[in-house]
């Protein structure tokens, strides 16, 4: 449905295009005052893309291609510091705070692939909601039913990141994922979301959500542009993704926890896809994970999020507490209530939590679940009342956010049927396993398609 960047790549090789021609496209469609662009992207580099545009088609000419997303554009989270330029990770209380003095490592490593950085994505305040609705700077649209009713939330924290994928603002889209902030926009807006173990990625010049559950990944139109991005975010050597065998492949399906509070649509694609890969020939073992059973009462204070975001917001909600998104910093003050032996008792319980997990995932190749339990609600219902938007935001967030506690890592593919509400299968598994999931979800995103 979305362009992949292998095919956007094979294009400007052969001349069918460049890298200017694509991105005045995607600047374009940014400037089009009817679309979403203004909702979309809080910075716009109009100057710098295009001339990055022309320095990577005059390299391409004399045969120099610095990597596999050489001359494209591709947007940043508004949480990524670039330099000469203040972070406000979707807010207001940091306008006029000093400029970042250097590039975040992930950015900087895009400029060196020779990426068109086209500018910065809208997102939730502070990237605490896995919601996407922004009062500052305007809530971008679900592609899905756009213009209905007030129109969908395209799901949070990288809500604009989603976005500008989808409507062709950008090839790829870089955002955060500390409890499932890649993944769930990804899966309410039919992309394909990559979380990374954390550790894979650095996080230098990145504001910070979470230190112990933090990661950054990519947005995209397939498990192949995942791993095209996740190279170049990471450093590290770029391989091609090859499916992994379905037959005789062991997937684990948790019964309990991820499943409750399932829609129709949702609980539809998700059966038809556990349909296919059992008829492929996948081994799929349903049962209760009783880990999961347990996070809630671990996190019960607020876990790390509200125990590490009070102790980063604390002089900024002193000094300008009505500047925030009030749904947001009320979140975060329940960290003010957290001592060191409550945060203590969150890292321990984690420790036991990941042992626990991982042993009950030995002898099997992945998680499979739902990404999110239900399709892309209405952004007026959400806005309209306090309770309806706190249920839905713990609804979304609940499946991602297991695997950020495992210290996992996950990708959220596109399973609806065509015309459908965009819905998301995720496969997870335990840390330092990035590549090999990669190659599961390959095989998987394969058999859907087909």
């Amino acid at each position: 449905m979305y362009p992949r960047l292998s095919q956007l790549a094979a294009d400007l090789d052969s001349g069918r295009t460049t890298s200017v021609a694509l991105t005045e496209q995607a600047l374009a469609k940014i400037a089009d005052a009817s679309g979403e662009g203004a909702r979309v992207f809080t910075s716009v580099y109009a100057d710098q893309a295009r001339a990055a545009a022309q320095a990577a088609d005059t390299l391409r000419a004399a045969g120099l291609r610095r990597s596999p997303i050489d001359g494209l554009p591709v947007s940043v989270k508004d949480l990524f510091d670039v330099a000469g330029e203040a972070t406000l990770a979707g807010s207001v209380v940091l306008r006029g705070k000093p400029a970042a003095a250097a590039n975040a490592v992930v950015v900087q490593n895009l400029i060196n692939a020779g990426a068109v950085v086209i500018g910065k994505t809208n997102m939730t305040e502070f990237a605490y909601s896995g919601l996407g609705i922004n009062p500052h700077y305007g809530t971008p649209q679900n592609a899905w039913q756009r213009g209905v009713d007030g129109g969908r939330i395209p799901g949070g924290s990288s809500s604009g990141a989603a976005v500008s994928v989808t409507d062709g603002m950008a090839c790829a889209a870089i955002g955060s994922d500390t409890g499932g902030s890649v993944r769930i926009p990804s899966a309410l807006n039919g992309l394909t979301g990559f979380k990374p173990t954390a550790s894979r990625v650095s996080m230098k010049g990145v504001l910070p959500l979470s230190q112990y559950l933090d990661s950054i990944g990519p947005l995209a139109a397939s498990v192949e542009c995942c791993a095209i991005m996740d190279a170049v975010l990471s450093g590290a050597d770029y391989f091609a993704p090859i499916a992994h065998p379905l037959r005789g492949l062991r997937l684990l399906a948790p019964t309990n926890v991820v499943l409750d509070g399932m829609d129709e649509q949702v609980g539809a694609a998700y059966q038809a896809a556990l349909g296919k890969l059992s008829a492929a020939g996948a081994v799929i073992v349903e049962q209760p994970v009783p880990a999961f059973g347990e996070l809630a009462a671990i996190n019960a204070k607020g876990g790390f999020t509200a125990a590490e975001a009070y102790a980063w917001h604390r002089g900024l909600i002193a000094e300008n507490k009505d500047g925030y998104d009030q749904r947001v910093v009320s979140r975060i003050l329940r960290g003010k209530d957290m001592g060191a032996a409550d945060l203590l008792d969150v890292i321990h319980a984690r420790q036991r939590w990941i042992a626990n997990t991982e042993a009950q995932l030995d002898g099997f190749d992945a998680l499979v679940m739902p990404t999110v339990p239900v399709v892309a609600p209405r952004i007026a219902d959400l806005q309209a009342s306090d309770d309806a938007y706190y249920a839905a935001n713990g609804l979304i967030l609940r499946n991602p956010t297991l695997i950020n506690f495992l210290d996992g890592c996950a990708i959220s593919l596109p399973c609806q049927q065509p015309g459908d509400a965009p819905v998301g299968l995720s496969l997870a598994a335990p840390g330092g396993q990035d590549r090999r999931l990669l190659s599961i979800a390959r095989a998987v995103e394969g058999l859907l398609a087909a």
